[in-house]
């Protein structure tokens, strides 16, 4: 609920700015109903930014990788005791 509060608090927020905008003479006109547009697009690349740092500051988990490693070999004594046929991985691969 807090964070819906805060989403509506900006928008009311810049809308209030626009609105204070066009009605005054500071800015021409034509500027200022582009804002929207400015704000959008700006709004789409920040969010393209942190994906792209996000990308590039992704965590490597060698201890995770060898848990999930032990996992898959369990999970394959598990299916072969209950007579399922598992492919290996080599295959898959090539």
């Amino acid at each position: 609920m807090k964070h819906i509060v805060k989403i509506m608090t900006l928008l009311v927020a810049v809308s209030a700015l626009w609105v204070g905008l066009l009605q005054t003479s500071i800015v021409p006109q034509s500027h200022t109903w582009l804002l929207p547009i400015y704000f959008v697009v700006s709004l789409g690349c920040y969010g393209l930014l942190m994906v792209g740092v996000g990308l590039m500051q992704f965590p490597t988990c060698p201890q995770e990788a060898l848990l999930l490693q032990q996992d898959i070999v369990e999970a394959k004594q598990y299916l072969k005791q209950k007579g399922v046929d598992v492919i290996p991985t080599d295959v898959v691969d090539a």
